[in-house]
């Protein structure tokens, strides 16, 4: 690819119509990829090596392997609605709701935590528009000794909160924007995916289930103030290991689990617009099997879902204007949808064997080999 040519992958969108969608200043300060282009330019007036320059390790690191994802935790208003939704579409499995929450299998290999809130019960408040949010997340970390976990937690400088159900220990910490981070053993939901134990959906499908299962936790879009910080702690924290440092975000890799982009472009970028205040997981992209560009997009639209053309990547078409690469021959192939709630929901060819595919379509190319 020549990354002279391109812009961040929200920059510029070519949508199902072919029409590029234009951006406002609340988009661009979620968008991803600042310095995308290259340095001492454009959106990244900084320098490679002031852009990249690393910062002291947040605390020392603890040694832990992050072992497995354990659950997602959604907030939201119709907690039925979109649970119906992921099992038509991505083959989701419903394991239980007691009138509160859902909790379904995504594959063998992670959960969902889909719990009914009312439109002012939200823990994280959502972009407006939306009626559902991402709360926190959970992940289960090796080796487990819970004495020993407190103990290491409270030598950072984090207050652990317990969260304990018969073998099944965690702790609760709060990561350097305030958000929930639960960190666990594998006697939870990791250990209910080894049963079939499923119940029927409890509300109607909204259409003809696919046939795609969901193989692959391709990327969270983790919104935070400082990502330089933010990548610190989970890196010495939890064991992920770091990418790329591209100057406004940085993709981690969470063991085998799948990866996290986690961006800002403040502090880092001067002269960006401000953001609220504490962390927002802006969309969640998963790898589905089968893929098959065409009829992806083919079952989405005839589904009646609005379809986003993502390759992470554009170029300058004829005419003058950024279009996106052509999605049967990037590097990195995705649609983006809406959920019932308007979650910003993310497909893609993704899988564990392809991981570093998205962080080398973005990576600028000052950082090459």
């Amino acid at each position: 690819m020549d990354n002279g040519h391109k812009f961040s992958r929200r920059d510029a969108i070519r949508g199902v119509s072919g029409t590029v969608l234009s951006l406002g200043m609340n988009e661009i300060a979620l968008s991803q990829g600042f310095c995308r282009d290259g340095y001492g330019q454009g959106t990244c007036p900084l320098s490679k090596e002031v852009a990249t320059a690393p910062i002291p390790p947040i605390f020392a690191p603890t040694g832990w392997r992050t072992k497995a994802l354990e659950h997602i935790l959604f907030e939201i208003e119709d907690y039925r609605k979109e649970a119906a939704f992921y099992v038509a579409l991505l083959g989701w499995k419903l394991r239980s709701d007691d009138d509160k929450q859902a909790i379904l299998d995504i594959g063998k290999w992670g959960s969902a935590i889909f719990r009914g809130v009312s439109a002012g019960g939200y823990t994280t408040q959502p972009p407006e528009g939306r009626h559902v949010s991402v709360s926190s997340f959970a992940f289960v970390i090796d080796p487990w000794d819970a004495r020993r976990v407190e103990i290491e937690l409270r030598s950072r400088g984090l207050a652990p909160v317990p969260e304990n159900r018969g073998r099944f220990e965690s702790f609760h910490v709060k990561d350097p924007d305030g958000w929930n981070l639960q960190i666990c053993n594998a006697h939870g939901l990791v250990q209910s995916r080894q049963t079939t134990a499923y119940i029927s959906p409890t509300a109607p499908l909204p259409f003809k289930p696919t046939d795609w299962q969901t193989v692959w936790l391709d990327h969270m879009s983790f919104r935070v103030s400082n990502y330089k910080k933010s990548a610190s702690f989970y890196s010495n924290l939890m064991g992920w290991t770091p990418s790329y440092d591209e100057g406004s975000q940085n993709e981690l890799l969470i063991g085998d689990v799948g990866d996290i982009l986690i961006r800002s472009p403040k502090p880092i970028i001067p002269g960006t617009p401000a953001l609220p205040p504490g962390a927002l997981l802006d969309h969640i992209s998963f790898g589905i099997a089968p893929w098959d560009v065409d009829r992806v997009r083919a079952a989405l639209v005839s589904r009646g879902l609005p379809v986003r053309v993502d390759t992470s990547s554009v170029h300058l078409g004829p005419d003058g204007v950024y279009v996106s690469d052509d999605i049967h021959q990037a590097a990195f192939q995705s649609y983006h949808t809406t959920t019932p709630n308007g979650f910003n929901l993310q497909i893609s060819w993704m899988t564990k064997d392809k991981r570093l595919a998205l962080a080398t379509a973005v990576k600028p190319k000052a950082l090459l080999p």
